[in-house]
């Protein structure tokens, strides 16, 4: 695809495959689905004990993906305002509240378009929701530029 750029953003958490964090097709921008994760590849809102018990938090976790997004959209010229739709996936739908509750404080009835679904599992069993977006924004990062 000769007018695309495939971005990868230095000082996030790496891909956990050959894909990028984002890819600009003219004024589209795709954002891969976005974890917690931080670029050590602990968790945000995922803590254990010394036994080993886990205290996961879905606000905590929501609000991190909605500012690791932000920080990929930045990479491409875009920002959180310039989304058009995104889709969340929740391990648990018993996380729906506090998850709707942080996307609030992001947006209103004039933000994107939204889907949200139960999955069986994510690739990290501390993680509890990711979000995979599309942005619009005249004049992202010129496709044409190297990455």
């Amino acid at each position: 695809m000769a007018d695309a750029k495939a971005i990868t953003v230095d000082g996030k958490a790496a891909p956990r495959g050959r894909f990028p964090h984002v890819k600009v097709v003219g004024d589209l921008v795709f954002v891969s689905g976005t974890s917690s994760r931080r670029p050590d590849d602990t968790i945000e809102g995922a803590a254990a004990d010394e036994l080993g018990a886990t205290a996961l938090d879905i606000r905590v976790q929501t609000r991190a993906v909605i500012e690791n997004m932000r920080a990929v959209l930045e990479a491409a010229g875009a920002g959180l305002s310039d989304l058009v739709q995104a889709t969340a996936y929740l391990v648990s739908m018993n996380d729906f509240a506090g998850y709707n509750d942080v996307w609030a404080e992001y947006f209103d009835q004039n933000g994107p378009t939204r889907t949200t679904v139960a999955v069986h599992q994510l690739p990290h069993p501390h993680l509890l929701i990711e979000i995979q977006a599309i942005a619009r924004v005249e004049g992202a990062t010129n496709p044409k530029e190297d990455s």
